[in-house]
């Protein structure tokens, strides 16, 4: 793969912010943004527990998903409470995955504020909390909807691998599905990294991003944007989602959400291996084997 790093600054405007990365398409982190909200300071594992510990949420462990699978299918559900406390106490490959935990409690959208200087379209109705363990990670995907993401960090480190959607064949995206069929577990740890670039070689010649997220980072990923992320410590992050401004990017995220996905979804559960194989012979077909 051929890395480079994301831009970084401090704080933007809104003009500079769209000349120079909204409409180029090109990622961007934003220092200070958050670090006037509330919740920079009030959000914690002790706060969380206290107004949402009861809510059931789905979670997710580092397995990628299989012929079987349907995208965003849980492994398993338990008390949100009862996961922080896990989280709290050490190292779990355990993640959840775009909870809405503002219909659970409303007052905190009074922590934060929304970016409208730097672009429209946001769908406030579902800013969403992502959730991870010490080691947990979040295989390399694009966003289903085709949304411009702002991604906050609270707590915490993760680590993030970016690529632009023009990158996917060399990624390896499976048709009709979000993900890469490649694994880039560790793909910063000599020695330890799973990317088998014999059997993905496409791999060598992606140009994507790699950067690190502490407290109070704000990471900007246009539409489409392919990411991979790993936890290096337990964590959580926000991400607003803001629609695209062209009716083609919007109608391409409507198509994936009730198009593509059903579809998929109907394949893995009527021919599952013949579904897969398929779509294996394609991924390899388009990147050039």
């Amino acid at each position: 793969m051929q890395l480079r790093p994301v831009d970084v600054v401090d704080q933007i405007t809104g003009e500079a912010f769209s000349k120079h990365y909204y409409e180029p398409g090109k990622p961007l982190v934003i220092r200070n943004m958050a670090k006037d909200w509330p919740a920079f300071r009030k959000w914690d594992w002790d706060y969380f527990k206290q107004i949402v510990g009861q809510v059931e949420v789905g979670v997710y462990n580092n397995v990628k998903s299989d012929a079987y699978t349907p995208i965003n299918k849980a492994d398993d559900y338990m008390l949100f409470g009862d996961y922080l406390d896990k989280v709290k106490q050490g190292p779990v490959e355990l993640r959840i995955f775009l909870f809405n935990l503002f219909t659970h409690a409303p007052q905190l959208t009074q922590d934060f504020t929304w970016p409208d200087q730097l672009m429209k379209g946001f769908v406030k109705r579902f800013p969403m909390l992502f959730v991870g363990g010490e080691g947990s990670v979040t295989h390399m995907h694009f966003d289903i909807d085709m949304s411009h993401i702002l991604h906050t960090q609270f707590m915490g480190r993760k680590r993030v691998l970016l690529f632009p959607f023009e990158e996917q064949h060399k990624l390896y995206r499976k048709p009709w599905e979000v993900l890469s069929m490649a694994n880039f577990e560790k793909y910063y740890e000599p020695g330890k990294s799973k990317i088998d670039y014999e059997k993905f070689p496409a791999l060598k010649d992606a140009q994507g991003y790699d950067i690190i997220l502490e407290h109070g980072d704000t990471l900007f990923m246009p539409a489409g944007y392919w990411h991979h992320m790993e936890y290096l410590d337990s964590g959580f992050a926000m991400s607003l989602r803001a629609m695209q401004r062209s009716m083609g990017g919007k109608l391409k995220g409507v198509w994936n959400l009730f198009g593509m996905r059903n579809i998929d979804t109907l394949m893995k559960k009527t021919a599952p291996e013949w579904w897969y194989n398929y779509k294996k012979d394609k991924t390899f077909e388009a990147a050039g084997h």
